[in-house]
């Protein structure tokens, strides 16, 4: 994630990477060149399989789209992240320098500077404002007209998960590509439920970076067993789902274009500065499972949580505060552009996420705040998407930032600043905050209010904090008597 120095390694290797400009956005998406395993490596030195970049095809063609976005923007170079290139500055792990803007926006206080003191303010003019700050700036809009999504259940069996008999089911979003067929897309998703349950069930919903199998394979795969987590879900007579996000956009720059949700509604074109990114659409994603939910019987659709960690705990928090049919949401070292402080420069900062290999989750726009504008720049931070959650329970999951596997990068003290900011919403909306604003001790959870808190003493893992997450969404949801285990 190496802005400026690999952008003019590039142009020294020839590679054609011209800026075009604001009046070529309706030009087709087309085929460069492939690069060499050199000019591979300069597009990521040493994270490029984890955001699908390896293939020379995929990273020309996301550097292409970055350096158009680029030049929509006017920009020429932008600060370049720790976590974008080998030769950039490293991160900063010291807490002392961890916050050149101390001050954040007021969630509750208007543009034209009016306090916010009622609900019906909030609802009616203050949440539509910072609405429209993560829209524009920061996550970029949803379109206005969007296909239509058919699901269907290609796939349904008893099976047992761990002690626990349940039901199976693999289902497939269909999305209407009649506009332009040169783009598939097709949502996976797994659906697990008790099978002896005596109603409707609550059901978490888990966001999965893997990729997707064909669904024509998912008719002929048995599920052998099941995580902890999801046994711990189980134990509670709950279910739970699992919704494949490269199936429904593609975790690199290039699935702008050629692949994903956007890329079927953009047609193969560039996107504007506020277009959507990946983010948004793995939210659009969960919202339309959301609607299979409420049509299949097993499934309390009123009682829907959504989880994820790492990115997907950044695609969860979006969702979250987009979509008010959750109920509850667990995120999880979400790092920056989900809970964490976007002002705090504690690991993984605002750089990285301009960078080539990131800046597909994000709106074009965003672009903008790590070259001639900064953090402090941006008129909202991550404490007014949790706000945006409010009413309903958040709980914010970080690890350990000591040690091997450390959580560092994602910074959950900068969640927990971020949770603590958000306090004065909910309880404007007759709810409790976190109830504390120091930090407290590794293992300590926080989960008397209605946004909670817990940093484990592990690293860059979701594991450890699902009991704790259960033990706080137990207050909220409320399923029929879970069936008993499967006879050993």
């Amino acid at each position: 994630m190496h802005i400026a120095r690999s952008l003019k390694r590039l142009i020294s290797l020839v590679v054609v990477l011209t800026f075009l400009p604001l009046s070529s956005y309706t030009q087709s998406a087309t085929t460069t060149p492939g690069l060499t395993p050199e000019q591979v490596a300069l597009c990521d030195p040493h994270k490029s399989c984890d955001h699908g970049l390896c293939d020379a095809t995929i990273c020309n063609q996301t550097l292409r789209d970055y350096s158009q976005m680029m030049g929509q923007l006017l920009l020429t170079t932008l600060r370049t992240g720790p976590g974008n290139h080998k030769d950039a500055p490293p991160a900063n792990f010291d807490e002392s320098k961890a916050n050149p803007y101390p001050d954040l926006p007021d969630p509750l206080l208007l543009d034209n500077g009016a306090r916010v003191t009622t609900a019906s303010m909030w609802w009616q003019q203050r949440r539509p404002q910072i609405v429209e700050f993560f829209d524009r700036e920061v996550y970029g809009r949803v379109p206005a007209r969007l296909p239509k999504v058919t699901w269907e259940v290609i796939d349904t069996r008893r099976e047992t998960q761990g002690k626990f008999a349940v039901i199976a089911k693999q289902i497939v979003g269909h999305v209407d590509n009649s506009s332009y067929p040169l783009i598939a897309v097709e949502i996976q998703l797994s659906l697990i439920t008790p099978a002896n349950a005596a109603g409707r069930v609550p059901i978490v919903l888990k966001f999965s970076s893997s990729t997707p199998r064909p669904a024509s394979a998912a008719r002929t795969v048995r599920v052998a067993g099941a995580p902890l987590w999801a046994q711990e879900i189980l134990e509670k007579g709950w279910g739970y789902a699992i919704l494949s996000t490269p199936s429904i956009q593609p975790e690199n720059g290039a699935g702008l274009r050629s692949g994903g949700i956007i890329g079927l509604v953009n047609k193969g074109q560039f996107r504007r500065p506020d277009d959507w990114g990946a983010l948004r659409a793995w939210a659009w994603g969960a919202s339309r499972a959301m609607d299979y939910f409420e049509s299949d019987r097993s499934v309390d659709a009123k009682q829907v949580g959504i989880e994820g960690h790492s990115r997907d705990g950044k695609a969860a928090l979006v969702t979250m505060a987009y979509d008010r049919r959750f109920a509850i949401a667990y995120v999880s070292s979400s790092g920056t552009g989900g809970a964490k402080l976007f002002r705090r420069n504690f690991g993984e900062p605002l750089e990285d996420l301009a960078s080539e290999r990131e800046y597909h989750w994000m709106a074009g726009n965003f672009l903008k705040y790590a070259g001639p504008l900064t953090a402090k720049d941006l008129p909202v931070d991550a404490h007014e998407l949790i706000a945006m959650c409010a009413p309903r329970p958040v709980f914010i999951g970080g690890g350990s930032t000591i040690g091997p596997n450390s959580d560092a990068g994602a910074d959950p003290p900068g969640s927990f600043m971020a949770a603590v900011a958000a306090g004065p919403v909910y309880k404007l909306l007759g709810k409790k905050d976190l109830g504390v604003t120091a930090l407290p001790p590794i293992g300590t959870p926080l989960v008397d209010g209605d946004i909670g808190f817990r940093q484990h003493t592990g690293g860059h893992t979701d594991e450890p904090n699902w009991p704790t997450f259960l033990t706080f969404a137990s207050r909220y949801i409320h399923g029929p008597p879970p069936p008993g285990p499967v006879a050993p």
